[in-house]
């Protein structure tokens, strides 16, 4: 399987939101059911300074996605929050590894972070391990981070500091 990293193209909008109509995709992260095309559309086409969005692709279809924002507080200037999604069929097939390698080289060898935060909803045992495999641990639980498909669910928060 050939899998291509590169950067969200505004022209992207299409495939990243057919991405996150998988129900997977949204309730494995804050997204919301029924992305609409525009509301895409125009985040990708503006997104700050600070902001770095990466897909993966599989015969120019995408099927991953990362997102990282850079703190724009000036004594947080060193730290990035990320989030990602990988389609629910290709899953544990090392798409979501590529994506955040990717990402941690861009934090780490380019944009000189010295810290990667993230947060992951303490039911997804797959996205813990992928984490915990790039360097990632858990400091803490916040209990009833968000609201998922009617009830209040726990998230774990992780970081990982530059080696």
């Amino acid at each position: 399987m050939d899998v291509t990293i590169r950067h969200t193209e505004p022209s992207d909008f299409e495939g990243v939101q057919s991405l996150y109509t998988q129900p997977s995709c949204y309730s494995g992260t804050l997204q919301l059911p029924y992305p609409s095309l525009s509301n895409w559309q125009a985040r990708l086409a503006n997104m700050g300074k600070d902001h770095y969005n990466l897909v993966a692709l599989i015969d120019n279809q995408i099927v991953g996605q990362i997102g990282m924002i850079i703190m724009d507080n000036p004594r947080r200037k060193h730290v990035a929050n990320i989030g990602m999604s990988v389609s629910h069929q290709l899953q544990n097939q090392g798409i979501g590894t590529q994506l955040l390698e990717a990402i941690i080289d861009l934090a780490d060898n380019w944009l000189a972070l010295k810290r990667i935060e993230l947060e992951v909803y303490t039911d997804n045992p797959a996205a813990i391990a992928l984490y915990k495999k790039a360097g990632f641990v858990i400091e803490g639980t916040a209990k009833n981070y968000a609201f998922r498909d009617g009830e209040y669910v726990d998230s774990h928060l992780m970081a990982r500091l530059a080696q």
